[in-house]
């Protein structure tokens, strides 16, 4: 058994090791509120757009599509896997790793695959791999969608210029502080949706139909980043205070359990300088 110095040093690591956790996970629960209402708010319009662009672009003709629409021979594959700057938040960065190794080693074997890190654990990860073509980590100290905005016209730019023939996003979906589902979404080129003949679409656009999908496209992959961006950034810091949580309980069991073993150290040593004292007044009695 460890003496009671040992013991008393222990305790006192543990405990403040309990607090910065409980402080961590306070600052977690702040900034999570906040995170969790922007994308609540953000939801609705972004998948709003995106319906009403799905709803345009199937009543096209096949030659009136977008460059952003074109499906070509997948050589050329660009991941963006988005993690955080910091760890400390349990399975969230490696979840998010794992998916896009699975991608590279399974679904894109055999091709050309590079990434764009959003997040320094991505950058961390893959950059000695010699696969990340540009670092955007740095978008986290000021999230704002026309940050975000310059990071989707990048994408948009390299698969227009043919560089990248399909582009995928892997990010962790906020469902709620507790639970994140990894989700893999086709950036580039666009989904098509097939024309549901029960839709009336008998609108007359001004400008035309073709103009206004020419505009929305850009505006909608740019909305679409930035709310991927976002629910990683909101299931973050769920991810971090859930971690915290559970590193504070560990820690409170452990230092009660120490101070159970501190009390019996304790009560052990007492109990011998007892039996010394006695076995002592033996002696000298006899």
């Amino acid at each position: 058994m460890a003496n009671l110095k040992e013991i008393r040093n222990r305790i006192s690591s543990v405990s403040s090791t309990m607090q910065i956790t409980s402080a961590m996970k306070m600052v977690s629960a702040a900034k999570l509120k906040k995170a969790q209402d922007a994308i609540t708010a953000m939801r609705p319009y972004a998948n709003k757009l995106t319906e009403l662009l799905q709803s345009l672009s199937a009543t096209l003709d096949a030659d009136s599509g977008s460059v952003f629409s074109t499906q070509r021979d997948v050589k050329n594959v660009l991941i963006v896997p988005i993690t955080s700057n910091r760890g400390l938040c349990g399975a969230f960065n490696s979840n998010i790793i794992k998916q896009t190794q699975h991608l590279i080693d399974n679904v894109y074997a055999g091709k050309n695959v590079q990434v764009v890190a959003i997040g320094k654990k991505t950058n961390d990860a893959f950059a000695k791999k010699n696969i990340v073509i540009a670092n955007k980590s740095e978008v986290f100290d000021d999230l704002t969608f026309d940050n975000v905005s310059e990071i989707a016209q990048l994408l948009m730019d390299k698969f227009v210029a043919g560089d990248f023939d399909k582009i995928e996003v892997v990010y962790n979906k906020f469902k709620n502080a507790a639970t994140q589902e990894v989700i893999t979404e086709q950036f580039l080129p666009i989904v098509q949706v097939e024309a549901d003949a029960n839709v009336n679409l008998d609108y007359i656009f001004e400008p035309t139909k073709v103009e206004i999908v020419e505009q929305l496209i850009p505006k909608s992959l740019k909305t679409q980043l930035y709310k991927a961006i976002r629910d990683s950034f909101a299931s973050e810091h769920g991810a971090r205070m859930t971690a915290m949580h559970k590193a504070t309980d560990n820690a409170t069991e452990l230092r009660d359990q120490l101070k159970l073993t501190y009390n019996k150290a304790r009560q052990a040593a007492i109990t011998n300088e007892i039996l010394e004292i006695v076995g002592g007044a033996e002696a000298l009695n006899n």
